[in-house]
């Protein structure tokens, strides 16, 4: 009996551990339908596992994706393909899976919070009546992982773990993607969330360039632009402060006058404000004078409900972690959130300068870690024993030779095809709504392509799709974009 028993575990070990194997390059396809727009359709789920390559042929790493197409379309050489990333850099491609565009959205209340039972139900503003898409997790993320070579050595972490190595290995899959599914003839788009921003502005160029396919639009959601992040220049931070409007106007922290405007009747004002004087006031730094520097001061007070003291006492310069502590400090003692600033956290000390967590963060990994989970497993008939990365080891992160910004504006010079959608949060104090529109007025200094920009925003934060309302709206943005974006017979000429 004691031997049979040892037998039976070792079985057992042996089974879990192949199970723990990643697996290279494997497919689940279901069937499903769903209602949109009122139209019930058909589609497919191709879930599974692609190879990343090396030079000599052989596979590095292993990516897990998942394939949405709509079923019964007579003509797939017109049905656009959007191909979609998250950003992090470490995230998966789980958050517009799951709560955007996919076919399924996750159990929440109206406004984003969890409820239970996790879960997830038919989405019907998904956009898979126009277009097929498929969801991407960049290695270490989702099931995505390295793969050991015959000496059981995996690959040198440089190969993907930075802006332009991710960029560049990337590029390659997505080639292998669209032929194995024989997509080169559909219009292409690629839509980034976060730093997927800076990951698809690169990829733009990348794909044209190095791979010779052709984008019709390329989607930034809540883009990440770490050329306004990574310079230390405090002129920069003035950008931050018609979110301070929004996220104070939100939390009822604004005078009078403006708490009781519409919120899109106040940032112009304020935008304006932020261009034409305190920029020009910060770029002056300590050698401001001391009357510029008051009335500025009292100006800011006024539009981000921070006092004039700790204004001044930051120089004008105020970090936005020290707004999420500030704001509410004197009022409720509540912190706000960093990605999505109607979310309330509570600290351990009401002092200090930043907050003890993102309860935002937390609330979002609250309901959709265990719906992702749930949902490939139940419903899309992927079975595997390894963890989903929500967020994977994908650091150190190598941010040198930045020049993604510079890379899309030029996909877009040589193809007049192409065309940017800009979607932002007004209550995300991450990557906030006007440094979107500061990135966006920047990619092309000539201006001769600015008619070929859009950007939109909405009441809510980061994540704008958690909110009910702006998920309908923000999908319906993006079929007009897609709509707009079609060649319809037109050569691609200037």
């Amino acid at each position: 009996m004691k031997k049979l028993l040892a037998f039976l575990c070792l079985i057992s070990a042996i089974t879990h551990a192949q199970n723990r194997k990643i697996p290279a390059d494997t497919t689940v396809l279901t069937s499903h339908s769903v209602t949109i727009k009122g139209i019930n359709l058909s589609y497919t789920a191709t879930t599974g596992t692609q190879p990343v390559w090396n030079g000599n042929g052989e596979p590095i790493a292993s990516l897990f994706y998942t394939y949405y197409q709509r079923s019964n379309v007579k003509n797939k050489d017109n049905r656009p393909l959007i191909i979609s990333f998250n950003g992090g850099p470490g995230s998966a491609s789980v958050w517009m899976h799951i709560a955007y565009t996919g076919p399924k959205i996750l159990n929440i209340d109206k406004e984003g919070y969890p409820i239970q039972p996790y879960g997830v139900k038919d989405n019907p503003n998904s956009i898979l009546d126009i277009a097929d898409i498929v969801y991407v997790n960049p290695v270490n993320t989702g099931y995505s992982r390295m793969l050991p070579n015959k000496e059981g050595k995996l690959p040198e972490r440089e190969t993907f773990f930075g802006i332009n190595a991710d960029i560049k290995y990337l590029a390659e899959w997505i080639n292998t993607f669209i032929t194995r599914n024989n997509r080169w003839k559909s219009p292409k788009y690629i839509i980034g969330e976060s730093y997927g921003g800076t990951r698809v502005m690169g990829l733009a160029n990348e794909l044209q360039s190095s791979q010779w396919m052709y984008l019709n639009g390329v989607i930034l959601v809540s883009p990440a632009d770490y050329k306004l992040y990574s310079t230390s220049q405090p002129i920069y931070s003035t950008l931050n402060l018609p979110y301070f409007t929004a996220a104070a106007w939100y939390q009822k922290a604004l005078p009078n006058e403006l708490q009781q405007q519409d919120l899109l009747d106040i940032l112009p004002e304020v935008e304006d404000y932020t261009i034409n004087t305190l920029m020009p006031a910060i770029a002056k730094g300590g050698f401001i004078s001391n009357n510029e520097k008051q009335e500025v001061a009292q100006k800011m007070s006024y539009y981000s409900g921070l006092s004039k003291t700790a204004i001044l006492q930051n120089n004008l310069d105020v970090p936005t972690s020290f707004f999420w502590k500030e704001l509410l400090r004197n009022k409720t003692g509540h912190t706000i959130g960093r990605l999505d600033s109607r979310y309330l956290g509570i600290d351990k000390r009401e002092a200090g300068d930043s907050p003890d967590y993102s309860p935002e963060l937390t609330s979002w990994m609250h309901s959709f870690t265990p719906a992702i989970n749930y949902y490939i497993k139940k419903h899309l008939n992927f079975k595997t024993d390894i963890k989903y990365n929500m967020f994977g080891n994908v650091h150190p992160w190598d941010r040198r030779n930045d020049n993604t910004r510079d890379q899309l504006r030029q996909a877009m010079a040589v193809n007049p095809y192409l065309k940017v959608l800009i979607q932002s949060g007004y209550y995300d104090g991450a990557t906030t709504y006007f440094g979107a529109k500061y990135t966006m007025w920047q990619i092309d200094p000539s201006g001769k392509m600015k008619d070929r920009f859009t950007f939109k925003g909405y009441r809510s934060g980061h994540m704008m799709y958690l909110r009910q309302e702006d998920l309908v709206t923000a999908n319906d943005d993006l079929r007009t974009f897609i709509k707009n974006s079609l060649s319809n017979g037109k050569s691609a000429k200037y």
